[in-house]
C-alpha cells in the first residue's frame, strides 16, 4: 500500500493545513536505522505519518512535519531533499511545524537521525508529487507524457516550449491516484543541483537578529511566571514550608506545592511561586522557608559512588560478549597493558534554560514547548489535565539547544501541575541553577581495561569492564536486569581485530537522574577505545595511526553487536578512510615545534565515520588545543555546511566536558551551580577546527552526535604525545599533567 492513501486527503485539509484546492502527500519518516522505506512498512502501519508535502495554488511547497528545529538546521537540510526531487528552488519550500495530532503525525527528534531518516521518503515524496504534476501537465496538452519534464517549479513541454507552474497543475493533479512510493522514479544523482551543496541556514537571518522565537519567548494573555523551589537532594521532598515572606514579594501573586511524579522521581516536586514577571517569582522563592526531608540519597557523593565501582571492578561482572578466553590470553602473554579510565556526570547545559507555557482550560489546553518530544509532553499534560490528548495542543517552539535533555518532560510536567492548580496560563521558568542542580545527566561511569599484543604486534587479547550509573536502570521497565544495554556502544564490536575479547558490565546505583546526553554512551565509549587503542601501539612501538590501520586488517564489515538486526554494520574500509584523510590533512607525518603534540582518534556512531588529529600542548599547568582537523563520513551530505557546523559543535561540547569542570555529588546533590563552577570553553580556547567532509554517494548517516566521541580521546593521545603524560579520566586535572 503506498503512503498516502490510507489517510483521506480531505480528513487531513481538515486538521489546520492551508485548505483550498492542493496536492497533498502524506507519508511517514523511516526509522534512522532503516535505509528501505519497503523494510519500514513491514514494521510500522501505515499510520501516523510524520510529514505532509502541500502544493497550493498560489505556487507554494509546505513540508509540514513533526520534527524539532533545535540548531541541527533540519529546516533548511530537509526543503533541499524535498525540493531536489521536485525540481524548484529550495527557499519556496516553507516548513511548518506539524502540530500534536498522533492519529496523523509521529513526533521525535533525536539520535541524529532527522536527515537520515527523512532522505529516502522525502525523495520518494517529492518524486511521487512530481510524477503526479508531469501527468496532470501532460493530460491538460494532450501530449505524450514522455515529451514533458519538471523543471524550476513547473512543467515544460520539450517541443513547444508550453510551462505550466505547479499552482496551475495541483487541482488536476490531486484528482489522480499517488503513485508506489517504492516504485517511483528517483532523481539520478550524477544530476543533483541542490543536496551536496553548501547552503545558508534557512534560520540564520532570524536567530542573529533576535526576531526568532524560543520557548522562552512565549507570551499567553494573563500568563503568570513560575519558578519551583525543589529539594536539593535527589529523591527528597517538602517537610513543611512557610510562604508569607514569599507572598509579601512586590508582584508575587500565589504559591503552590507540586508533588513529585514517578519512580525515581520523574519530575522533583517542590514548592512553585508566580508572579507577574520572573524577577519578582525569583525573588519570592528566595524567600521561602522550607523545610526538607532529603530523603534516601543524602549520603550519596562522588567519593561514595567511585569507592562502588572500584569495588565491583574487583570482582568479575555480568557477561556482555565474550570471543575466544582473554583471561588466558592475558594470563601467558609477556607483554600487556591494563589502565582505568574514569567519568563524572556531565550536564547538558543548553543555552536556553528549561521552560514551558502552559494554558489549562475546561474545554481543552494549549502549551508552547521547546521539546524534541512534543507527544510525550501532549501525553503528559492530558494526564495531568484530564483531558483527552486530541483536546490538548502543544505547540511546538525553536529550542536554544537540545542535545538529549529536551528529550524529557519533566519541565512540562511541572508546567501542567502549576496550572492546573491555579487556572491560569504559566510560564515554568527555569534558572541556569536550577538547570545545572536537577537535570538527567550523563551517566558516571568506570572502566578497567586488559590489553595484550603477541610476538608480531598484534592484538592477542581485548577486555573491558565498565561500572556505571546505567541509563536503562532509571527508565526501562526491568532495567537494572539489563542495565547494561545502551552502556557500551561500539566498545561491544571495536574494529580492530582480536581472537580474544571479552566485555562485562555491573551496575553502579545512584539516586543521581540519568539520560541521554550528546552522543550518550559513546561519548565515553569512544574515549576509552581510542585512549586504549593508543595505549597498546605505545606498547608497540608503533606510530599510532599505523597501528590502528594494521588492528583493523582487510576491508571487512562488522556486524553492530548491540542491534545486530537494525544497526548498520561497521565498515573498516570507510573508517580508515577517515583516518587517512585526517591524519593527510593535519600533516600527520610532519615535525611540530617543541612542546606540541598530535593525537588522533577515530571511531564509528550514529552509522556515521569520523576521524580527528589533534594538535595540543599544556601551557601554565592547562591544556591548550590549538588545532583540530576532521574528515568525516557520513553518507552523502546533504549541505555540507550544515554538516561542517554540526561537527564543530560537537568538538566545542565535546572539548567542555573534557577539558573543564564535572558534575560533583556531596551530600546527595550536585556541588556546581552556574557557569562560574562549571566552565565552558571561551572564545580564546577555541582551537582552529578544520572539518572535511567526504562526498559520499551513500545514503546520508547520523552527523550531530558523531563529531564528539572522537575529540577528547585524540586531544589526549596529543598530551601524551607531548609530555608522555596519559590521561585516563576526564575532565583533565591539573595533577594528572604533572
Amino acid at each position: 500500500m503506498s503512503p498516502g492513501l490510507s489517510v483521506n486527503r480531505r480528513e487531513f485539509l481538515k486538521t489546520g493545513a492551508t485548505g483550498g484546492a492542493a496536492l497533498v502527500i502524506g507519508f511517514y519518516l523511516s526509522d534512522v536505522r532503516l535505509a528501505d522505506q519497503a523494510r519500514d512498512q513491514e514494521k510500522k502501519p501505515p499510520n501516523p505519518f510524520d510529514a505532509w508535502v502541500h502544493i497550493g495554488k498560489d505556487n507554494r511547497v509546505t513540508l509540514i512535519l513533526g520534527k524539532s528545529e533545535m540548531g541541527q538546521g533540519v529546516y533548511t537540510a530537509l526543503p533541499m531533499i524535498l525540493a531536489e526531487e521536485l525540481s524548484l528552488d529550495w527557499r519556496k519550500v516553507k516548513v511548518e511545524q506539524a502540530p500534536t495530532n498522533p492519529a496523523i503525525y509521529d513526533h521525535g527528534t533525536g539520535g541524529s537521525g532527522s536527515v537520515a531518516g527523512s532522505w529516502l521518503p522525502l525523495r520518494r515524496a517529492g518524486s511521487a508529487a512530481r510524477e503526479m504534476l508531469i501527468t496532470a501537465a501532460a493530460q491538460r496538452w494532450n501530449v505524450v507524457r514522455d515529451t514533458c519534464k519538471a523543471q524550476n517549479g513547473g512543467v515544460l513541454h520539450g517541443a513547444r516550449k508550453d510551462f505550466l507552474t505547479y499552482g496551475e497543475l495541483v487541482e488536476d493533479a490531486s484528482k489522480l491516484p499517488i503513485p508506489d512510493f517504492n516504485t517511483v522514479p528517483l532523481k539520478n544523482s550524477d544530476d543533483f543541483a541542490i543536496v551536496g551543496k553548501d547552503t545558508p541556514r534557512l534560520d540564520a537571518r532570524a536567530k542573529s537578529s533576535g526576531a526568532a522565537k524560543f520557548g522562552i519567548d512565549s507570551r499567553v494573555p494573563g500568563m503568570l511566571y513560575a519558578v519551583i523551589a525543589r529539594c536539593p537532594v535527589f529523591g527528597g521532598k517538602v517537610a513543611k514550608f512557610d510562604a508569607t515572606k514569599a507572598k509579601a514579594v512586590p508582584d508575587v501573586r500565589e504559591v503552590v506545592q507540586i508533588e513529585s511524579v514517578g519512580p525515581g522521581a520523574f519530575t522533583a516536586g517542590g514548592v512553585a511561586v508566580l508572579a507577574d514577571n520572573s524577577w519578582a517569582a525569583t525573588r519570592g522563592r528566595a524567600a521561602l522557608e522550607i523545610t526538607w526531608d532529603e530523603g534516601p540519597n543524602a549520603n550519596e557523593s562522588s567519593d561514595s559512588l567511585r569507592h562502588d565501582c572500584v569495588e565491583n571492578a574487583s570482582k568479575p561482572g555480568k557477561v556482555v560478549r565474550n570471543d575466544g578466553d582473554a583471561d588466558a590470553a592475558l594470563a601467558s602473554s609477556s607483554k600487556k597493558i591494563e589502565a582505568v579510565y574514569e567519568f563524572p556526570f556531565a550536564p547538558h547545559a543548553t543555552m536556553e534554560p528549561m521552560n514551558c507555557t502552559v494554558h489549562i482550560r475546561p474545554d481543552g489546553a494549549e502549551a508552547w514547548v521547546p521539546t524534541q518530544g512534543p507527544q510525550w509532553a501532549q501525553s503528559v499534560i492530558a494526564g495531568v489535565s484530564k483531558l483527552p490528548p486530541e483536546k490538548v495542543v502543544v505547540h511546538t517552539t525553536l529550542m536554544g539547544g537540545g542535545f538529549g535533555r529536551r528529550y524529557q518532560a519533566d519541565f512540562v510536567m511541572e508546567a501542567a501541575q502549576v496550572a492546573k492548580a491555579v487556572g491560569k496560563p504559566v510560564m515554568v521558568l527555569w534558572t541556569r541553577e536550577d538547570d545545572m542542580q536537577h537535570d538527567f545527566y550523563r551517566p558516571a561511569s568506570y572502566h578497567r581495561m586488559w590489553g595484550a599484543l603477541d610476538a608480531q604486534g598484534n592484538l592477542a587479547a581485548w577486555k573491558h569492564f565498565q561500572s556505571s550509573t546505567s541509563i536503562a536502570a532509571m527508565w526501562r521497565q526491568n532495567g537494572t536486569e539489563q542495565a547494561e544495554n545502551g552502556e557500551f556502544g561500539t566498545a561491544a564490536f571495536i574494529p580492530y581485530k582480536s581472537a580474544n575479547y571479552r566485555v562485562e558490565y555491573t551496575l553502579a546505583k545512584s539516586g543521581v537522574p540519568r539520560a541521554w546526553w550528546r552522543s550518550v554512551e559513546h561519548s565515553t565509549s569512544g574515549f576509552v577505545v581510542e585512549s586504549f587503542v593508543d595505549e597498546l601501539a605505545a606498547a608497540a612501538g608503533v606510530d599510532p595511526l599505523e597501528f590502528r590501520l594494521r588492528l583493523m586488517g582487510d576491508d571487512r564489515k562488522i556486524e553492530d553487536f548491540t542491534n545486530p538486526k537494525e544497526g548498520k554494520p561497521l565498515d573498516t574500509a570507510r573508517l580508515k578512510g577517515v583516518l587517512k584523510l585526517a591524519a593527510e590533512k593535519a600533516g600527520w607525518s610532519k615535525p611540530l615545534p617543541k612542546g606540541l603534540g598530535r593525537g588522533i582518534a577515530g571511531y564509528f556512531s550514529f552509522d556515521s565515520y569520523t576521524a580527528v588529529v589533534a594538535e595540543a600542548n599544556i601551557m601554565d599547568g592547562k591544556v591548550r588545543v590549538h588545532r583540530l582537523v576532521y574528515a568525516v563520513d557520513c553518507g552523502r551530505p546533504v549541505n555540507p555546511d550544515g554538516v561542517r557546523a554540526q561537527v564543530e559543535s560537537a568538538a566545542i561540547y565535546g572539548l567542555s566536558a573534557a577539558l573543564h569542570d564535572a558534575i560533583t555529588i556531596k551530600g546527595g546533590r550536585v556541588e556546581q551551580s552556574n557557569f562560574g563552577d562549571y566552565e565552558m570553553p571561551r572564545m580564546a580556547e577555541t582551537p582552529k577546527t578544520e572539518v572535511h567532509v567526504i562526498m559520499s554517494k551513500e545514503e546520508p548517516t547520523g552527523i550531530g552526535e558523531p563529531g564528539l566521541p572522537v575529540v577528547a580521546p585524540a586531544v589526549c593521545n596529543a598530551i601524551f604525545a607531548a609530555t608522555g603524560k596519559r590521561i585516563r579520566r576526564l575532565p583533565v586535572r591539573q595533577e594528572d599533567l604533572a
